[in-house]
């Protein structure tokens, strides 16, 4: 009879804004503009991880561009090029630029991707508000 490997200790944090902010240092950041240009001129793809009401009721990014929308529940089984579930574009190489509406969701959801070996998984600085904000192309109610 074989020994049982030891159990690790899951890591404990001091509240969600420890958890957070532990997320956001093994990511690079990037401003909406940043994410638009990405976008367009390096072949990114931008995620919008918001459930469909919110889309509904802020907006969206403009559906000229090439967004995909991924509800958070199943962001990493569409990502890990390992699952039977994953979008076509799932590759551990692929430039993933997550968005959530004000940029905290997206930063826990972008070191998920980055676990499961998307290392190059990211998340915009201040979410859709941000996007809106800085002029980007947005459609929807709120445009």
């Amino acid at each position: 009879m074989s020994a049982l490997a030891p159990v690790p200790t899951p890591v404990r944090y001091d509240g969600v804004d420890a958890l957070l902010a532990d997320a956001r240092s093994r990511l690079d950041r990037i401003s909406a503009r940043a994410a638009f240009q990405e976008l367009v001129a390096l072949g990114a793809v931008l995620v919008d991880i918001r459930p469909a009401a919110q889309r509904a009721r802020e907006g969206e990014v403009a559906r000229s561009l090439p967004v995909l929308v991924v509800e958070r529940n199943v962001l990493e089984w569409r990502f890990d090029p390992r699952s039977d579930a994953r979008l076509p574009e799932a590759s551990y190489d692929l430039r993933v630029i997550v968005l959530c509406q004000e940029g905290y969701t997206s930063s826990l959801a972008a070191d998920a991707l980055r676990s499961i070996g998307v290392e190059r998984a990211t998340d915009v600085v201040g979410g859709f508000a941000a996007w809106r904000a800085a002029g980007m192309p947005v459609s929807g109610l709120a445009a």
